[in-house]
């Protein structure tokens, strides 16, 4: 399973990790447009534990040969002790908050304005790692960083001019808890894939596991109270939701796992995603201020250009 992917550098797998990080905020926008959140998030992650369960039900059945690498990943996943369950759960603890707080966020917020809020989590993230994993990004690599944080930060100087205000609205102030949330699961990453040495499937099965019970009492609460006045649609961008994160996050935690990858450069590039999102929100929405959004729009590419010089 991760022979192919192990062929491609980490800085490769974190750029194909932003693109598909990019679909999963799209899909996230159109599923909690004018729709109930918390099934939502229930039914998205309800999704990607099924999607885990098929290669599960395929080794334990006997039709996968016990030396092909599905079933060497599966015996993997199944072998981990107490403690390290305990450490995934709380992966999908830290994790399941933020999405929490981001999901209820983007429901109000336009996201040319969400995603630029949520892509500052590299400011905070490259902060904890110089200060604490003794990361040291090369000259480029701190110009490339420098660049794109400058340009995030301009994407929310244009959005003020949409009637945003930033120090009084409870929809950034959610996104901003969920961006704070968002770092902290970032490191934590690190811990698991580099200090712990699990293997990227490990903390991903049970991190997609493990986030169903994190989600189950908001739904249940929902379905209990909510209901009747906060209504909740099906659309066939919910599952894809975790379709895309799945991607997303594999080919992510197979760029952490890389011993020389940087975490300090791996998060700033994943979070280039937020091209996707504007130009979905520009062309598809409607969405304003783009001519301004455009020179930003420019320096994250040239950003993610220095960042890719090593």
């Amino acid at each position: 399973m991760e022979a192919p992917i192990a062929l491609l550098g980490w800085i490769s797998l974190s750029l194909i990790s932003a693109v598909f990080l990019g679909l999963y905020d799209i899909a996230k926008k159109s599923s909690v447009k004018e729709n109930a959140v918390p099934p939502v998030l229930l039914l998205n992650t309800l999704t990607a534990a099924a999607i885990w369960m098929i290669p599960f039900g395929l080794a334990l059945s006997g039709f996968v040969p016990s030396e092909s690498p599905i079933a060497q990943n599966i015996a993997q996943i199944i072998a981990i002790d107490r403690l390290t369950h305990f450490k995934l759960f709380a992966k999908a603890v830290v994790a399941g908050s933020s999405w929490i707080l981001a999901f209820f966020a983007l429901k109000h917020l336009p996201i040319s304005i969400a995603t630029p809020i949520r892509s500052t989590s590299p400011f905070w993230t490259i902060l904890i790692a110089v200060a604490f994993f003794g990361e040291r990004p090369t000259v480029e690599q701190w110009m490339g960083i420098l660049l794109v944080l400058l340009a995030f930060f301009a994407f929310s100087r244009v959005g003020a001019r949409e009637g945003i205000a930033f120090h009084r609205d409870r929809a950034v102030a959610l996104m901003v808890g969920a961006t704070l949330l968002g770092s902290a699961s970032a490191l934590y990453d690190k811990y698991l894939l580099q200090n712990a040495q699990l293997s990227p499937v490990v903390v991903q099965a049970w991190f997609s596991i493990y986030l169903v019970p994190v989600m189950l009492p908001m739904a249940i609460r929902w379905w209990r109270v909510e209901r009747r006045d906060n209504p909740f649609q099906w659309r066939w961008s919910i599952p894809l939701i975790a379709v895309f994160l799945l991607i997303s996050d594999f080919t992510y935690f197979s760029a952490l796992a890389d011993p020389d990858a940087l975490l300090s450069v791996v998060s700033p590039l994943r979070r280039s995603s937020v091209l996707i999102a504007f130009l979905f929100g520009i062309v598809q929405l409607k969405e304003h201020n783009w001519r301004a959004k455009a020179p930003c729009i420019a320096a994250i590419l040239a950003g993610v250009f220095l960042l890719s010089l090593s």
